[in-house]
């Protein structure tokens, strides 16, 4: 999918009883993109594995509410939701 400004990618996201097996000294997770298996989980159970503003149920992606850009972390489940790829491209890296 191309919007115009940037590639956007489509994964298909599905949870997982996998267990990561990796302690907090192996990553360093200060301010990361990275967002750890187990809030993605809780994310989308709070979700319901659905965009939270539309309802769409394909093309998922882990947003930061507060954009990373702008400070927001990976860290906190409450700064990060579900959104398709449609809402997540036209909110982009605004603060709503």
């Amino acid at each position: 999918m191309n919007d115009g400004k940037r590639n956007v990618f489509k994964f298909i996201l599905k949870l997982s009883n996998r267990i990561e097996n990796f302690s907090g000294d192996d990553l360093k997770l200060n301010h990361t993109r990275l967002i750890p298996s187990q809030i993605k989980k809780d994310v989308w159970k709070r979700d319901g594995g659905k965009c939270v503003l539309c309802g769409e149920s394909k093309n998922l992606h882990f947003d930061h509410d507060l954009p990373f850009s702008k400070g927001g972390t990976s860290l906190l489940v409450n700064n990060i939701r579900l959104l398709c790829a449609k809402c997540n491209l036209r909110k982009s890296n605004k603060i709503e």
